[in-house]
């Protein structure tokens, strides 16, 4: 399913289905520091039941699964969810999946103890979305953000690799990562609450092939350019890690997270 978004790589569509193996392959890849802030404040554990949104290929679900919560993860892509069911199924996990856009989201009030969004809250209609949320939660629940990117001006593997991609994608809105907190529009606030954000630096472990694998998996590559494109960026790519990069590394990223409160009265 192709997605334009103005406010999104300058209006260029992308469609996350087109490159849905690369990303079950390369996007798991958050380190155990990012879930224990997670799991430290008691959030996504011991039987709460947990709504994913943009679930993506269930990376937040499934690394989570041990700590004893009830998954459901939600995303656009059919490919996606196609990706997470297979991937849940192989590690013996019952986690539920449904492929339908966020905005159209019909579960029954108070069916949930948490809402969790990890690297898709920007893409959603906020008017339409929250309130459903407040709806679906139960009362104290919580909506937890999430967030992680590599820093470009701090880390040269992925500085001159998000060059790359702009060579191709000038367009592309993921670029120029700096540390600050999760941006939440005004219109949560009629909603939620803010109780609590932090960010924090994060090393992340890579070889050339799994970097340059996740560097694919990211929207201005694999889900927005042409073949020909694609082509061209993957032999350049490869190229540039030959010349830069040992066979493994670390990429400095930052992780962010927010948690807000349902309000009492929504």
């Amino acid at each position: 399913m192709e997605i334009k978004d103005s406010r999104i790589d300058s209006g260029k569509g992308f469609d996350w289905g087109r490159t849905s193996e690369e990303y079950a392959k390369y996007r798991d890849i958050y380190p155990e520091e990012f879930y224990r802030k997670i799991t430290d404040r008691g959030l996504c554990v011991n039987g709460q039941n947990v709504l994913d949104l943009g679930t993506g290929t269930g990376v937040l679900p499934r690394n989570m699964y041990k700590y004893g919560a009830n998954w459901t993860g939600t995303d656009i892509s059919p490919e996606q969810i196609g990706q997470a069911e297979r991937l849940s199924e192989e590690s013996g996990m019952k986690i539920d999946y449904l492929a339908v856009p966020a905005e159209e989201l019909d579960f029954p009030d108070e069916s949930f103890d948490v809402i969790t969004a990890c690297q898709c809250f920007w893409y959603f209609d906020h008017g339409r979305v929250m309130p459903n949320l407040a709806r679906m939660l139960r009362n104290g629940g919580k909506l937890l953000i999430l967030y992680m990117a590599w820093l470009p001006y701090e880390d040269r593997i992925a500085g001159e690799s998000e060059r790359q991609v702009l060579k191709y994608n000038p367009g592309w809105s993921g670029a120029g990562e700096i540390r600050h907190p999760i941006v939440i529009p005004d219109v949560v606030y009629d909603y939620f609450t803010l109780s609590e954000h932090e960010e924090y630096d994060i090393k992340v472990p890579f070889t050339r092939d799994s970097w340059h694998g996740r560097m694919f998996a990211c929207r201005g590559v694999g889900a927005s350019l042409t073949e020909e494109e694609i082509a061209r960026w993957d032999e350049e790519h490869r190229e540039l890690l030959n010349n830069i990069a040992p066979e493994s590394f670390e990429v400095l990223h930052y992780g962010a997270l927010a948690v807000l409160d349902k309000n009492e009265d929504t």
